[in-house]
């Protein structure tokens, strides 16, 4: 049986991959699981967060608050490093209305 022109590369292509030892063939790179998982509450003008980090690399969180005012200050906090399997609070306030809180990570 003699194949077509066009597909005679790629099965030799093919082949030669299939020949290939396992560790010369490029593989996918996992991603570590990276980030804390966080709960926010607003009771009126101040906000708490909870960041627990269940995986095995470090995560720097820092809450952010937006107010609702245009003369009320937004605030965002210090640092605070995370570390496998720990639970941070994280507090801030506006003096009215807050109008969105969220809290960021970062590898340290």
């Amino acid at each position: 049986m003699r194949l077509p022109r066009s597909l005679a590369p790629v099965t030799v292509a093919v082949a030669l991959t299939l020949c290939l030892p396992y560790e010369a063939t490029p593989h996918a790179r996992v991603a570590e699981p990276f980030g804390s998982e966080c709960r926010t509450r607003v009771q009126g003008s101040h906000v708490i967060a909870y960041c627990h980090n269940p995986n095995a690399a470090m995560d720097r969180v820092r809450l952010h608050i937006e107010c609702a005012r245009w003369w009320d200050l937004d605030t965002d906090s210090a640092p605070v490093d995370t570390g496998p399997a720990v639970t941070v609070r994280l507090t801030g306030r506006c003096w009215k209305e807050v109008r969105s809180v969220w809290v960021s990570h970062q590898r340290p």
